[in-house]
């Protein structure tokens, strides 16, 4: 399925601002599944300074730099991307948790691929003893990981309401977890918290998600959203499985990657500072249209 996104980000300052350092991550990955086609990024006030990088975790991220004074910003990013990822079966065999588990800890690769660099701590899922409890449940002894891991998202499905006023980005994941309620980072941090407290290697990917409006309704402009899930690696021959606690959904041509990391503070697609103004109101709009 090829997709045409359009991600806008507008901020609207109360007074004016005279410098913005921005880092933007809107390019979406080539790999597991699909491929960008095209990408492009317009950006209003034009910056001074427009650099780009990719960092460890294989994001491309553009650096800008704005010193003209503006009350607005608006970043307007396009791509197009073709999506050939099959979900995979819950029932799929894969190695006992315990097996991967051991797999995971004698891997000696760094690369961002590599099971190591996510498997402990990050700065916004720390290991927390009542999630990593909660976990455990799901994961009886010689029990198949990819089985475990699906055990454990649908019970985060079901024991956790979707919310979009109980949180912030800021809420600590051990909050949170007593709320039982969120969104779908929260519900991604839990289920990746969950797994690194057992000593697995969890990953958070950031991406949007196909929706399809109730049949007789048309499809509204801006109705999409960004979205967040899981990547859980589920042993040497298996590797990287995607979960989606919010949906219970095993992750498949419906999602799209944006962009892969530790947690959300790896991957936020716009993040930065401003002088000037102490007070900002955030408009985020997305399209996610199938193009073919």
């Amino acid at each position: 399925m090829i997709y045409d996104i359009r991600h806008v980000t507008t901020y609207a300052y109360e007074s004016p601002v005279s410098l913005a350092r921005c880092s933007i991550r809107l390019e979406p990955m080539s790999g597991n599944g699909q491929t960008l086609l095209s990408h492009s990024v317009e950006i209003v006030p034009q910056p001074r300074e427009r650099g780009e990088r990719t960092d460890f975790f294989g994001i491309r991220t553009e650096n800008i730099v704005i010193d003209a004074a503006h009350r607005l910003l608006k970043i307007d990013a396009k791509s197009r991307v073709d999506v050939t990822r099959v979900a995979a079966a819950r029932d799929l065999a894969t190695s006992d948790w315990e097996s991967a588990r051991e797999s995971a800890f004698a891997a000696d690769s760094l690369e961002a691929a590599s099971p190591v660099g996510y498997m402990f701590a990050s700065p916004l899922v720390p290991i927390v003893l009542p999630v990593t409890d909660f976990a455990r449940a799901s994961f009886t002894k010689g029990r198949g990981i990819l089985e475990c891991a699906a055990d454990l998202m649908r019970r985060i499905k079901t024991d956790f309401a979707y919310d979009t006023k109980a949180t912030e980005i800021s809420t600590p994941l051990a909050d949170v977890f007593q709320k039982r309620r969120g969104v779908c980072q929260d519900f991604a941090h839990i289920m990746i918290a969950g797994l690194r407290g057992l000593g697995l290697p969890a990953a958070y990917v950031s991406g949007y998600l196909r929706t399809i409006p109730p049949p007789g309704q048309r499809r509204l402009q801006g109705a999409d959203a960004t979205h967040a899930w899981v990547s859980v690696w589920c042993g040497a021959d298996a590797g990287w499985i995607g979960f989606d606690p919010t949906n219970d959904l095993m992750v498949g041509a419906d999602h799209v990657t944006l962009a892969i990391g530790r947690d959300y503070t790896d991957v936020s697609p716009v993040d930065g500072v401003i002088v000037g103004s102490p007070k900002q109101k955030l408009t985020v709009e997305v399209d996610v249209i199938p193009a073919g």
